[in-house]
């Protein structure tokens, strides 16, 4: 099925491009969402006149989430943990406690988008990349500390 993407989708395409999907994605959930439209000849002709709109949206969108990842790569995230003997952590963290801390800190953040390799099992710093928009990432720093500390 042939749509006309309405926003950035990860792994499909950009806002405004015509890409081949399959039909029960499209129909259970891209269309429910308003993420698309089929791109038939009439859709075709309504996009043409509210693509400047979605665009000038598109850059208002990428402005803000690159002026919040500025103020997220100035700022230093900190986790209180409690630690064994040797040093390491009891348990692991991982992207839903990172979430977290940026939602205490004031910044909204999803975990899905948080890109983590693997748990964090160690105290220590860390930089972490965080997706705010297909084309913005910040570049965060994370400490992991003893709650003694």
């Amino acid at each position: 099925m042939k749509v006309i993407l309405k926003s950035d989708i990860i792994n499909v395409g950009r806002q405004g491009e015509i890409k081949e999907v399959s039909p029960g994605f499209a129909r259970n959930y891209l269309v429910p969402q308003n993420l698309v439209m089929k791109a038939g000849t009439q859709n075709m002709k309504i996009w043409e006149r509210e693509r400047v709109r979605f665009e000038k949206q598109r850059e208002e969108v990428i402005s803000l989430a690159r002026e919040v990842a500025l103020k997220m790569e100035a700022f230093k995230f900190t986790a209180k943990v409690k630690i064994g003997e040797n040093g390491k952590i009891f348990g692991s963290i991982n992207t839903v406690n990172i979430a977290k801390i940026c939602r205490d800190n004031g910044f909204k953040v999803n975990k899905r988008d948080i890109l983590l390799s693997n748990n964090i099992k160690e105290t220590g710093s860390y930089e972490l990349n965080i997706r705010l928009h297909p084309e913005v990432v910040a570049k965060i720093k994370f400490s992991v500390i003893s709650e003694k500390e």
